[in-house]
């Protein structure tokens, strides 16, 4: 009987840790889902865009072979409001397929399989400032889209990245 008991806790101990879903960023699959690029967070969805607290902003829309985009994701009115999470993809502008890499830096996880980054914490975050890397054969137009969790059920997806001003 103690045995079962254990047994029991142990099962449960599991299906508490599935059911906090995935703090450490979401898992690659999150490309091809029916919902693709957002999280699967039971039935929460996306909240309506023109109440989406964060800028997604890029230092190009542009790129050459091997070029490096700086995108960085921050509060656009308050400052203090913070995000758990993230989801970032880069995107051809023309044939809408997944391009480039992402460099992985501190709290940051990639999924090359679709040019994609995410987070790898769960904690408070007042910005993230991303690094993207063109492909070394080609040159064309890049955007990024995705997703900024604020906390488990509220998130806002299909967001597009601004362009900051280019450099000459």
């Amino acid at each position: 009987m103690k045995d079962r008991c254990n047994w029991m806790s142990l099962e449960l101990i599991l299906l508490i840790g599935a059911a906090v879903a995935f703090p450490d960023g979401a898992p690659a699959d999150t490309c091809v889902k029916q919902r693709a690029n957002q999280p699967n967070h039971g039935k929460a969805r996306s909240q309506p865009a023109h109440s989406n607290p964060y800028e997604v902003v890029a230092d190009a829309q542009t790129y050459h072979p091997g070029q490096q985009i700086s995108v960085v994701i921050y509060p656009h009115s308050d400052q203090s409001t913070v995000f758990r999470g993230f989801f970032l993809q880069a995107r051809d502008a023309n044939s809408n397929e997944w391009i480039g890499e992402w460099v992985q830096s501190e709290n940051t996880k990639t999924i090359p399989e679709c040019s994609a980054i995410t987070h790898s914490d769960n904690r408070d975050k007042l910005g993230a400032k991303l690094i993207w890397k063109a492909p070394q054969n080609k040159r064309g137009h890049v955007y990024f889209t995705g997703t900024v969790l604020q906390e488990y059920g509220t998130f806002w997806s299909d967001i597009v990245n601004k362009v900051q001003a280019e450099r000459q």
